[in-house]
């Protein structure tokens, strides 16, 4: 199954718990493309003691997942993009969203 993940918050509970169900869904044979929208692009910033965002993001990479930043949402916070998280726009979460079997926000 291939599943489309877009992350719209910049909660660390919340954001930790979808990387760790894309992380889960990958070693279950899906195909898993992630878009970071809005808050959600503020993820690599979000750990606290209790939610290491960056190392599920990291994780959820070397497993062999996709992660897009919305340019926009970036630009509009002054933050740039990262090897983790490249620029991209909204012809990607189209083609996320059209080509998905589904579809979960966070």
């Amino acid at each position: 199954m291939k599943l489309g993940i877009i992350i719209y918050s910049n909660d660390s509970e919340t954001v930790w718990n979808a990387f760790r169900l894309s992380s889960f869904s990958l070693k279950k044979g899906d195909e898993v493309e992630v878009f970071l929208l809005g808050k959600g692009v503020e993820s690599e910033t979000l750990d606290t003691h209790k939610f290491d965002v960056s190392a599920e993001m990291k994780q959820f990479i070397e497993a062999g997942g996709k992660i897009y930043a919305c340019g926009t949402c970036l630009k509009l916070r002054e933050l740039e993009e990262t090897e983790i998280c490249p620029v991209s726009t909204l012809f990607d979460l189209h083609k996320i969203i059209s080509e998905s079997d589904k579809i979960l926000t966070f």
